[in-house]
């Protein structure tokens, strides 16, 4: 099934969400159709108009936001001087309660990717009447197994882009949460340590694509190189904020009753942590479909195809959930 038509938002606007935070937020496609949510990966990416085109415009009102400090929501994490203590978990997903009150929304589909999976995963299990259905891919749950593996266990499979990743941490750290590391480097109050750190962390991003061409635009956006490296670092460094280590899998159960579907490249390298088969066998209700030959890319062959079926399916599930 193909991608549908570039469609541009009826409305947009930023929802003040406290903290001195402004949340970014537009909405495209039908005003009465039904709610879907779009939370982009990272964390700290931002959103874009490619997300739009995973959705039936006739079918659905499409709601996409940049999560706090990402994208267009302001303060941005690539500014030294904005609190990243009031950016975790429980505040992410207090904000999509907001949004979803203020757009006068009883409930809406989620569709995640990477980070975006697990604040989806999360926000359904703590709202689970808030949520109708989950479409998520490049599935994550923070557990500390993936990090560990998307940080240090990689390093075997690429051994000189590791060197290098590594050895931007001090000796004495290099044993321990390479994230929490990095995250100390880009607090650092040396603009030249922050700048040559964010550099090191999406060096080492881009050296782990599992195919050629290994190359990422936006890396090379200053600004969005160190806002990405910020807000992930201080997400993987402190567990995902998740309170928990497998706080996801523990509460897979409590997704019984919310239909979800997860896409899988059969090549993206956090299969290796068995996490989306575990979370699949765990949440009664789901439907896991893989798609080979494919890395970590919600934008790869296959898998947008994968996503625009599971949406095409959901679009059909209920009445319109709009007030």
């Amino acid at each position: 099934m193909p991608l549908y038509p570039d469609i541009e938002p009826y409305d947009h606007g930023m929802l003040d969400v406290g903290d001195g935070n402004r949340v970014y937020w537009e909405t495209c496609g039908n005003p009465r159709g039904k709610p879907a949510v779009v939370l982009h990966g990272g964390p700290g990416s931002g959103s874009g108009p490619y997300f739009r085109r995973l959705f039936d415009p006739d079918a659905y009102r499409i709601v996409l936001l940049d999560q706090r400090g990402a994208g267009r929501s302001t303060p941005p994490a690539s500014a030294y001087d904005t609190d990243m203590s009031v950016n975790t978990m429980p505040h992410l997903i207090a904000d999509l309660e907001l949004l979803r009150q203020h757009l006068g929304i009883e409930r809406w589909l989620v569709w995640g990717v990477s980070f975006g999976s697990v604040l989806g995963l999360r926000y359904a299990q703590t709202h689970p009447a808030a949520v109708s259905e989950l479409v998520l891919t490049g599935v994550a749950t923070g557990s500390d197994a993936e990090v560990a593996l998307l940080t240090r266990g990689l390093g075997q499979i690429f051994p000189e882009a590791f060197e290098r990743f590594v050895g931007e941490v001090p000796l004495l750290e290099r044993s321990g949460n390479l994230a929490a590391a990095y995250n100390r480097l880009v607090e650092s109050p040396d603009p030249e340590v922050r700048a040559r750190a964010a550099r090191a962390w999406t060096d080492w991003e881009t050296a782990t694509i599992p195919a050629p061409p290994r190359s990422v635009e936006r890396f090379e956006n200053p600004e969005f190189r160190m806002g990405f490296t910020r807000t992930v670092t201080h997400y993987w460094g402190n567990g995902h904020f998740l309170g928990a280590d497998e706080a996801v899998l523990r509460d897979a159960p409590l997704l019984k009753g919310i239909p979800g579907t997860l896409v899988q490249g059969s090549l993206d390298f956090g299969n290796l942590a068995g996490i989306v088969w575990r979370l699949h066998h765990a949440w009664p209700g789901s439907e896991l479909v893989v798609i080979d030959e494919v890395g970590h890319n919600a934008g790869a062959p296959g898998v947008a195809e994968a996503m625009v079926a599971a949406t095409d399916k959901y679009a059909g599930r209920g009445e319109s959930s709009a007030r």
